[in-house]
């Protein structure tokens, strides 16, 4: 086993942070989001990397991004971020006894319910 650093650890190195939840990285706090990697200056007068990064803080997991407000049979209306709707098929279930003449009318009847139920006059 070789003595020293990780060879995937940065020993320097300057990261800009743009958070959802603090205006300030708190210490000891973990942060779900993503590292990139913007650029990598090399210092020729030192010989050393000086590697760029921006962090960007996402949504936690557990944060519902469209939630769904109608689930049927057949479709589900979810809410987007901007408040609009938008309605979902699910996966066509084509066996024995199917019919497009059904499938057709069950699609539009939970479509009317969702809408009639979502949408105010």
């Amino acid at each position: 086993m070789e003595q020293g650093w990780n060879p995937n650890t940065e020993l320097g190195c300057e990261v800009k942070t743009i958070l959802r939840s603090d205006r300030k990285m708190k210490v000891g706090k973990e942060y779900q989001g993503v590292l990139r990697f913007d650029s990598e200056g090399i210092v020729e007068e030192f010989n050393y990397r000086d590697p760029h990064y921006t962090f960007i803080e996402t949504l936690p997991w557990n944060m519902k991004r469209n939630p769904k407000v109608f689930n049927g049979k057949f479709i589900s209306v979810t809410r987007q971020d901007d408040g609009s709707l938008r309605p979902n098929f699910k996966p066509l279930k084509q066996g024995a006894g199917f019919s497009i003449e059904r499938y057709a009318f069950g699609v539009y009847r939970e479509l009317f319910m969702a809408l009639k139920g979502l949408i105010e006059r």
